[in-house]
This record gives C-alpha cells, structure tokens and sequence, in this order.
C-alpha cells in the first residue's frame, strides 16, 4: 500500500494505491489518524485501491468518526466498480459522499 498527500485548496488529497487489507489497514489509519484537526476536508483518492477488507473499512470508518467529532469533511472519489459495491452492499456510502473524479470532489468539498 502506497499513501500519498498533497494539499489544494486547502483540501488534503490523500491518494491509496495497492490493497487495503488486514495487513495495511493498521498502516493507513495511523497515517490518515495524522491528518489536520478541527474543520479539516480530506478527500481520498481511491483509484489505485484494487481491494478492500474489513479491515480497510474498519480503517476508514475511524477516520470518519475522528472527521466528524472535529466537524470537518471526508469524501472518496475515484471508486472501481468492485469498491464502490463493497461498500454499498456494506453501507458504507451512507456515510460517505462519492464523486467519479477528482474535480468534482475538489468542488464538493470546496462548497
């Protein structure tokens, strides 16, 4: 698993290339747990994910609840068909906002 940041427009672009799995979840929660406090917006760029565990989704779930106890905003953009089933089937996109492309995520959260 490959992290990667960049910030736009204020936004924190964190880009996942590999598999979110039991063995890099731990990896990405720490490192997505460091992302900046109250009011932040992070958007994760997810077109390089090729696979997602429990694990993985437990992984994004804490940065969900850290996102939403500091008000701030968490979006996923760039979702493969099997991701974006795994998390319907899961309900997980009933907590996070989806977006095809990285523009229309910048646009979102930049609203």
């Amino acid at each position: 698993m490959e992290i990667e940041f960049e910030t736009v427009d204020g936004i924190t672009v964190v880009t996942l290339f590999g598999e979110l799995d039991s063995r890099t979840a731990p990896i990405v929660q720490e490192r997505l747990m460091d992302l900046p406090g109250p009011e932040a917006r992070v958007l994760l760029e997810m077109s390089g994910v090729n696979y997602i565990s429990s694990a993985g989704l437990r992984a994004l779930l804490m940065l969900y609840r850290r996102m939403a106890t500091s008000e701030g905003q968490v979006a996923l953009v760039g979702l493969t068909e099997s991701i974006r089933d795994v998390m319907t089937v899961t309900g997980f996109l009933d907590f996070f906002a989806a977006y095809d492309t990285l523009e229309e995520g910048l646009a979102a959260l930049n609203q």
